[in-house]
C-alpha cells in the first residue's frame, strides 16, 4: 500500500518525498516532465557568496537521495484528476488510479502570458522555455533575441543565455492593455526593480537605486530615463520602449517598437524596428494550483504570494485532511525555499502518520526555521512583499482553522 503520493518532482517534491520515506512511509511522485527536478534542471548562476548554484546537480543529488530511500518516482505521467473517499486521495493519471491516505502537492509555477501581435510565429518563447531549451536541452535558442518584460525572472535568465553565448540585444516593456497590466507601465516597473537594486552592477547605479526609491525622485528619474536605456550585463534595458508587434513572414525577423511615457502611453510618430530571430516574452510567475482546486481546497488572492494560493499552514497542511502543499503553488519563491517547504510538509505528514513522535515537533520546528532562515537570506525575491504575503496566509489560517483548547493550546478545526 502506498503512504503518500507527491505530485510534482521539482525540489519541494523531492524535498517532501525524502522526509518522508526517511520515516519509513512508502512514497510515489508523480512528475508530467520527462526526468525529475523541476525547474531545478534550468537553473544555473552565480550566488552573492561567489559560489555557483547549478541546478541540474541539485536535481541529480536530490533524485538519488530519494532512490536510495526506495521513493517510487514516475515521470512521463499526467494527473487530471483528485477525488476523496472515505480515507484515501484517489489520484487519476495517465497511467491509471492510485490512492493514499495522505497527497502532497507540489506543481510549481506557471508563466503568466502576455499575448501581443505576432505571438504565434516560431522563435517567440516564454523566457523559462529558452532557459529550458539552453540549459535542459542544450539547443541554442537563435543569435539575436528581445525580451519583452522586465521582471526578476527575466534578468536572472537573461544572465543565464549570456553564459550560453546567446545574444541579447536589448529588453523592452510590452505594449501598456488590460493584458500586460503592471508589465506595461515604466513607474510600476522601475517600483519593482528597485526591490532588487543591491544587485546592480555597479556601485553608482546601487546608491542612485537607493535615492530612486523616493516617489517624486522616481518620477524624475522615469521622464530622464536614457532612450537607449542602462546596461545590465551589457544588455539595454528600456523601459521608455514597447513592443507593439512581432513581425516576420515564416518566422521571427524583428519587434516594431514605439517610445512611451512615463505611464507606458505610445508617443506618436516614435514607431522603429529592432531586428532579432527570436523573441522571449517574459510575463512573471503564478502558483500553478489547479489541482489543488480540483480537490476542493479554498483559496485566497494575495498578489503578494504571486496570485491565488491554497489556504495553508505555516506546517504546509490544508484544510482537507490529508492533503499537503509545498513550493511555489504556496507562493513564488526560489528553488532553495522550496527545498525547505517540501521539507517541512514531508516532516508534518509523518506527524500525521504516527511516525517519530518523539522528535518530530522538534524536528518541525528546525525545518520551519530554516525556511525562515534561507527567505530572510534570499538575495533576490521575486515578489518583494512576500513576508507581507506570507504573514496574510498565516493570519488567515488562524482565524478560520485553528481554535484554542481550554489549556490555551492551538487545534486545527477538523
Amino acid at each position: 500500500m502506498i503512504d503518500v503520493i507527491v505530485i510534482g518532482a521539482g525540489p519541494a517534491g523531492l524535498a517532501g518525498a525524502i522526509a518522508c520515506a526517511e520515516s519509513g512511509l512508502k512514497v510515489v511522485v508523480l512528475d508530467e516532465f520527462v526526468k525529475p527536478g523541476g525547474r531545478l534542471l534550468g537553473q544555473l548562476h552565480q550566488e552573492p557568496s561567489g559560489e555557483w548554484w547549478n541546478g541540474i546537480k541539485e536535481s541529480e543529488r536530490l533524485h538519488q537521495e530519494a532512490r536510495k530511500l526506495s521513493v517510487n518516482i514516475h515521470c512521463g505521467v499526467s494527473v487530471y484528476n483528485l477525488e476523496k473517499e472515505d480515507q484515501l486521495w484517489n489520484v487519476h493519471t495517465s497511467i491509471g488510479a492510485l490512492e493514499a491516505p495522505f497527497l502532497l502537492l507540489a506543481t510549481g509555477a506557471a508563466e503568466y502570458p502576455i499575448p501581443l501581435s505576432g505571438w504565434t510565429l516560431p522563435g517567440v518563447m516564454s523566457i523559462g522555455a529558452a532557459q529550458v531549451m539552453t540549459n535542459v536541452h542544450r539547443v541554442q535558442v537563435g543569435k539575436k533575441g528581445i525580451i519583452i518584460g522586465a521582471n526578476i525572472l527575466a534578468f536572472a535568465i537573461l544572465n543565464e543565455l549570456q553564459l550560453a553565448g546567446i545574444a541579447i540585444d536589448r529588453i523592452i516593456l510590452p505594449e501598456k492593455s488590460p493584458l500586460s497590466q503592471k508589465a506595461g507601465n515604466p513607474e510600476e516597473v522601475l517600483k519593482s526593480l528597485l526591490n532588487a537594486s543591491h544587485l546592480a552592477p555597479s556601485q553608482l547605479l546601487r546608491v542612485g537605486s537607493h535615492f530612486m526609491k523616493n516617489d517624486w525622485i522616481r518620477k524624475a528619474g522615469l521622464n530622464l530615463y536614457p532612450k537607449n536605456g542602462l546596461k545590465i550585463n551589457g544588455t539595454p534595458l528600456q523601459l521608455r520602449k514597447a513592443a507593439i508587434e512581432i513581425i516576420g513572414r515564416d518566422k521571427v525577423e524583428g519587434v516594431r517598437v514605439a517610445n512611451i511615457d512615463a505611464k507606458g502611453n505610445i508617443i506618436a510618430g516614435t514607431e522603429m524596428i529592432y531586428e532579432a530571430d527570436f523573441v522571449c516574452i517574459a510575463g512573471g510567475l503564478y502558483p500553478l494550483a489547479e489541482l489543488a482546486a480540483i480537490a476542493g481546497c479554498p483559496f485566497e488572492y494575495i498578489p503578494e504570494l504571486g496570485g491565488h494560493v491554497p489556504h495553508h499552514s505555516e506546517t504546509m497542511d490544508t484544510p482537507l485532511e490529508g492533503l499537503f502543499v509545498a513550493g511555489n503553488i504556496t507562493g513564488i519563491e526560489s528553488g532553495k525555499i522550496a527545498m525547505a517547504q517540501g521539507t517541512v510538509a514531508g516532516l508534518s505528514i509523518t506527524k500525521y502518520a504516527g511516525k517519530k513522535l518523539d522528535i518530530i515537533n522538534e524536528q518541525m520546528q528546525q525545518a520551519i526555521q530554516k525556511v525562515h532562515a534561507i527567505r530572510q537570506q534570499a538575495a533576490i525575491q521575486f515578489n518583494p512583499e512576500i513576508n507581507s504575503g506570507r504573514s496574510k496566509m498565516h493570519e488567515l489560517w488562524k482565524a478560520l482553522y485553528v481554535k484554542k483548547s481550554s489549556q490555551g493550546t492551538p487545534k486545527k478545526i477538523v
